[in-house]
């Protein structure tokens, strides 16, 4: 804990940075390398791409899903509960107006069948504040910048 200039104490932020790269593919497709991994983009075929690979847009509502996936198995599993039958679903809609941007997100948490309706809402309140949700909730900061052609 840190204190703040106010006297209120801040949990210390983390600064090392996490980097990965996108390098083009081939039309609208791209490749993502992150830790050695590697996650492809496309834009459906009605949009101008080949439709080889999940768009930009569904990756972000996949990462909300799979963080409140991610954080509801943590809490089974510090409780010594099965995740049979654990599952998450989203759905986002577009914006209709400009800026392009998604409008609305509903994700929807499955429990386990096995688990307890006395920790259902244990469960949610756990899984609601996942680190994609607190992010969305207070945006970061975000700098995009040309890097300086060398010559």
């Amino acid at each position: 804990m840190t204190s703040t200039a106010s006297g209120a104490t801040a949990r210390q932020e983390n600064t090392a940075a996490h980097v990965l790269e996108v390098t083009h593919l081939d039309g609208d497709a791209y490749a993502v390398e992150v830790r050695g991994h590697q996650l492809l983009v496309d834009q459906p075929t009605e949009a101008g791409g080949k439709d080889t690979a999940p768009t930009p847009t569904e990756l972000f509502a996949a990462s909300l899903a799979t963080c409140v996936a991610y954080y509801a198995g943590r809490y089974l599993r510090r409780h010594g509960l099965h995740h049979t039958g654990l599952r998450v679903q989203a759905e986002f809609t577009m914006a209709t107006d400009r800026p392009a941007r998604v409008a609305s997100v509903r994700v929807v948490l499955t429990p386990p069948p096995a688990l307890s309706p006395q920790r259902h809402a244990a469960l949610l309140a756990v899984a609601s504040h996942c680190t994609i949700h607190n992010t969305l909730r207070r945006p970061p900061e975000i700098d995009i910048e040309l890097e300086p052609q060398s010559r």
